[in-house]
């Protein structure tokens, strides 16, 4: 392979995407330029399949959805101005979620690396526009709604040809992503409690993510994900690297799986909190987790249902909750206290694997203890994380950042800044926790800068917000969540 120079790249090709029934493999391949093809391969258990007529239809258009999602992690090595589509066209609708989740999506990764990519990721629309298209405005097209993508809800999408998707009669069954961590069990015991059939989905080769999910006594799902090894060649030669996100590619591989199985959901666990970025001085809003949130789930999940499969629906069961309101769920039961791990140098995908399931030392870390302290006894808290977090003061700024004390929330999926402070000011009114060091700094040296009113953990539990849960499943979880 030639040296890489992400300057001298001109153009990101999307080459083609294949998907075998007989194997249960999808190749996804991409190109720079002339360059060599690299291949990512995405492995559904449960081959070979029988897909024929509409169904076989939306296996192409979930495959071709996924082709054009996880390419992201391709396109930032070299953030090309020109993008191609080799061998299939798209319609306006499409070009618009794509570019949408790219913009967004790399938020974090521009910022880092003192890119502007607004307007540089253009996706070719070859599908004429509808006459209800047209309507949408006067020359109204993938760019404009492109242009106009900024880290909030997005205005709704134009819908072009091939937007009414049919109905497949897939089977009332939940595919349920699990990471490992709280909010995903909380989940999981939720549709268990109110009798959904599912099945507990994992996408790679994590060990942790398969005990936890073993744990469930459920069925379960490892879909495996291969990325094209030339992309880490690339990386070593000079390539721009950074943040992707992630949960937008695997619901692009979750959806495939969900119509290649014929089951009708694809739940994840995104709490509302998801929504908030890091608030940079003189940048704006940067949000580490914007697939993860509101804008991302709504749009993606009305697209699936318009353009892959009319009965195939795509929600975050968390999604009227508060991370802080997640971990009093989680706090109702210790089942899960010596298998689940949310602390993200787990999941590195290379490097060395720590040899306990909570290093202690980073955001996710300080964050799921501070939001799981009011809700738990304090020995049970230690027992898990094997020390008490916030009596050390080595962990100070770690704190700051997540109260935004002199610093702006981490990159991390973590809670909001209210969330934090408003744990750490319940903490410090407890006699168990008060003289904790950490604890103790925050009474004499944040909390005086701080409202009253605004410290207080019980409006943040509130059930509230947008979601697109089905409604007969939000009737039965409501009164259970809000307990």
């Amino acid at each position: 392979m030639t040296a890489f120079d992400k300057d001298q790249v001109s153009r990101f090709r999307f080459v083609r995407c294949d998907f075998a029934a007989d194997t249960g493999v999808a190749r996804l391949v991409y190109a720079f330029d002339d360059g060599p093809e690299m291949t990512e391969t995405v492995t559904v258990p449960g081959a070979p399949f029988q897909l024929d007529g509409e169904r076989a239809a939306a296996v192409q258009r979930a495959l071709q959805l996924l082709h054009l999602i996880a390419g992201v992690s391709y396109y930032k090595a070299a953030v090309p101005s020109q993008v191609s589509i080799d061998s299939y066209a798209i319609d306006a609708a499409t070009a618009a979620l794509v570019e949408t989740v790219y913009f967004n999506g790399l938020g974090e990764f521009a910022y880092r690396n003192g890119l502007n990519l607004r307007d540089r990721f253009k996706l070719p629309v070859n599908v004429p526009l509808s006459p209800r298209e047209r309507g949408w405005g006067e020359g109204a097209s993938a760019d404009a709604a492109s242009a106009a993508a900024v880290p909030s809800p997005p205005a709704p999408l134009p819908q072009g040809e091939g937007s009414n998707a049919p109905a497949l009669g897939l089977a009332h069954h939940a595919l349920v992503a699990i990471g490992g961590g709280k909010d995903s069990l909380v989940s999981i015991e939720a549709l268990r409690n109110a009798g959904v059939a599912e099945t507990v989905t994992w996408i790679g080769g994590s060990q942790l993510i398969r005990a936890c999910a073993e744990r469930t006594g459920l069925p379960t799902l490892n879909i495996g994900r291969t990325l094209a090894p030339e992309l880490f060649e690339l990386n070593r030669q000079g390539a721009w690297n950074g943040h992707i996100p992630v949960t937008a590619v695997n619901s692009a591989i979750m959806v495939l799986a969900a119509v290649v199985q014929g089951v009708d959901q694809v739940v994840f666990s995104n709490e509302r909190s998801a929504s908030y970025g890091s608030q940079i001085a003189g940048t704006g809003e940067v949000n580490h987790q914007w697939s993860k949130g509101w804008a991302f789930e709504k749009a993606f999940g009305e697209y699936v249902q318009q353009h892959i499969a009319a009965d195939l629906n795509y929600y975050s069961l968390l999604r009227p909750l508060s991370e802080l309101a997640v971990a009093r769920q989680f706090a109702k039961t210790d089942f899960y206290d010596a298998h689940f791990s949310s602390c993200n140098r787990n999941f590195h995908i290379l490097g060395e694997r720590p040899v306990n399931r909570w290093c202690g030392v980073c955001p996710k870390c300080h964050f799921v203890f501070l939001a799981l302290a009011p809700f738990m006894p304090k020995i049970r808290l230690v027992r898990i994380f094997g020390r008490n977090l916030l009596d050390d003061m080595e962990q100070a700024g770690g704190y700051d950042a997540l109260l935004e004390f002199q610093d702006h929330k981490p990159f991390e999926c973590v809670g909001e800044g209210k969330e934090s402070r408003a744990a750490m000011a319940t903490l410090a009114s407890r006699p168990d926790w008060k003289e904790d060091v950490l604890v103790k700094r925050f009474a004499s040296l944040i909390q005086p800068t701080l409202a009253a009113d605004e410290l207080q953990v019980e409006p943040l539990l509130v059930i509230d917000g947008e979601h697109r849960i089905p409604a007969a499943l939000w009737e039965r979880l409501r009164a259970n969540f809000a307990a």
